[in-house]
């Protein structure tokens, strides 16, 4: 009998899933028998150096998922009871509880797997490496991998992304919100990529902070305009304010970038702040010379600022531009295939990269309803492609 279709937000097929669970149990035979006393809870098991309800714990709250056994209330007490006290479900019984998702979700497997390379799930580099390369080896049929996204204290930490998403390496510099001159920009360690402005530094935000696995989140950056602008400890809707007024100055005369911020910033207002910041003006590459420096047609950076970018899960990165007539005219206003193509030529190689590029005509922006419509059913599909 074919297998079931895949709901859309559903990748990993049942295949996947047994060859996962079978090379799970594969893997713990091939621990030498007279080890397995000593090896098998840390190199074998899904809860690696930890009891089951301590890593489960991690991801659920065991008093809250309810008992399966009468005599019981909570998913804890059954665990106990079945698991320490009489042993009597197999040790893969996780994988088909449906309480804990593992059989039908694809999020909530992926953050299995995920906590079971965590350092204090296991401590061996060698078994953590021999687990993720297992991992990475089923899943990639369907799309998905395990990467390092942190770590601590050396010991890696692992999240999941679908394969060909996301940007590799870290994020060093964020510089947005550009108002004036440009800033003058100097390398003072070549080796890092450690900047310095040495001029017009007031006329830009530079975002210094870490950028966490799952992105960088309104809160966040609130926190740090807060902490930035001597406002900690104030209301939170103040320190959003100043900052959103910030923000729109840097979109100058431009009307359509305006109706993309006020748009996101209703979305903040009606799901709550911990929704992934939407960033203007972000410096993408850095030319000293202003235009006028060079013959026309002759500057070597032709999109040095993204309208916009979000920073979002699993190295995500996710550019929005909108298009007014000097994105595919001339100056004197008559169609130019020159320009259009440098701009799709610059989109290729900014795809290449990881990053995903969402262009609006200047014409999708016009004041009025329909504008609003659009970009709300635009951020929702977003946001359902990215989920927190």
């Amino acid at each position: 009998m074919p297998e079931a279709p895949i709901a859309a937000d559903r990748y990993i097929t049942e295949v996947t899933r047994r060859r996962l669970l079978d090379g799970m149990a594969w893997l713990r035979a091939t621990v030498p028998n007279d080890l397995r006393e000593f090896l098998t809870p840390a190199y074998t098991f899904w809860s690696g150096a930890l009891p089951e309800t301590d890593f489960l714990a991690r991801l659920y709250d065991l008093d809250e998922l309810p008992s399966h056994d009468s005599r019981y209330t909570t998913a804890g007490q059954d665990i106990v009871q079945h698991r320490v006290m009489n042993e009597d479900w197999d040790d893969d019984w996780i994988f088909s509880d449906p309480r804990f998702g593992l059989a039908n979700s694809d999020k909530a497997l992926l953050r299995f797997l995920g906590e079971m390379l965590h350092p204090a799930v296991r401590t061996d580099l060698a078994e953590v490496e021999r687990l993720r390369e297992f991992f990475n080896g089923v899943l990639v049929h369907d799309g998905y991998e395990l990467v390092q996204v942190d770590d601590i204290s050396g010991a890696p930490l692992f999240a999941h992304r679908r394969i060909g998403g996301g940007v590799r390496g870290a994020m060093k510099n964020l510089i947005f919100a550009a108002v004036g001159p440009k800033p003058e920009i100097v390398l003072v360690d070549a080796l890092n990529n450690d900047l310095r402005i040495t001029r017009n530094a007031d006329n830009c935000l530079v975002y210094d902070r870490p950028l966490a696995a799952h992105g960088l989140t309104w809160t966040e950056l609130t926190g740090w305009w807060a902490d930035r602008e001597g406002m900690t400890g104030a209301d939170d809707w103040a320190v959003s304010s100043s900052l959103y007024r910030r923000l729109d100055r840097s979109l100058g005369d431009n009307d359509a970038e305006r109706r993309v911020l006020r748009a996101y910033a209703d979305r903040y207002l009606r799901l709550g702040p911990d929704i992934p910041a939407l960033i203007p003006q972000v410096y993408l590459h850095y030319d000293p010379h202003v235009r006028s420096h060079y013959q026309p047609g002759s500057a070597p950076l032709p999109r040095q600022r993204m309208d916009f970018l979000m920073l979002l899960p699993h190295r995500a990165r996710v550019v929005i531009e909108c298009d007014g007539r000097q994105h595919y005219a001339d100056d004197n206003g008559r169609a130019s295939p020159q320009r259009y193509a440098e701009m799709v030529a610059e989109d290729r190689e900014l795809q290449l990269t990881g990053y995903e590029v969402y262009r609006f005509g200047g014409a999708e922006l016009v004041d009025g309803p329909d504008t609003a419509r659009r970009l709300d059913a635009f951020f929702d599909r977003l946001a359902e492609r990215y989920p927190a």
